[in-house]
């Protein structure tokens, strides 16, 4: 049976309450960048792209991170500041929805089905676009 010392949780709570804060911080900073994007009301027709431009921005960010984490083997806390909080706050599926089914409802069907379309094929394209420029990167 193991028995973990006081001084060895202390030191695990310590870890998790860095963590946390790299987390908010990269969770502020992503949701203060999403909303002046929404803010700004970027529209193309019925089409708003604030969301779309948000979900390519943050799709690409987390994909050159993960290619930069890797190569370079960082810390998990800058997974939690990167990954974690700034793109998964700066990212927004569920704005997506919203915008996309407002749109279904005042009957811009078609708008609604391009914005389904972009956000989520310029999403994917955005994450391989991140990896492959950084692994081209990196291995340069």
């Amino acid at each position: 049976m193991l028995i973990m010392s006081t001084e060895h949780w202390k030191y695990v709570d310590m870890i998790k309450i860095i963590e946390l804060i790299f987390l908010a911080i990269g969770g502020a900073a992503g949701a203060i960048l999403r909303f002046k994007l929404i803010e700004s009301e970027l529209m193309f027709g019925f089409l708003p792209i604030s969301i779309l431009v948000a979900n390519i921005v943050g799709s690409f960010v987390l994909g050159a991170f993960m290619i930069i984490s890797n190569q370079w083997h960082l810390d998990s806390r800058y997974t939690f500041l990167v990954a974690f909080g700034f793109c998964g706050s700066l990212t927004t599926m569920s704005a997506f929805a919203l915008d996309s089914t407002t749109m279904l409802q005042q009957s811009h069907i078609g708008f609604a089905m391009i914005n389904i379309l972009l956000n989520v094929s310029l999403s994917l394209g955005s994450i391989f676009a991140g990896k492959t420029i950084f692994s081209m990167i990196i291995e340069s």
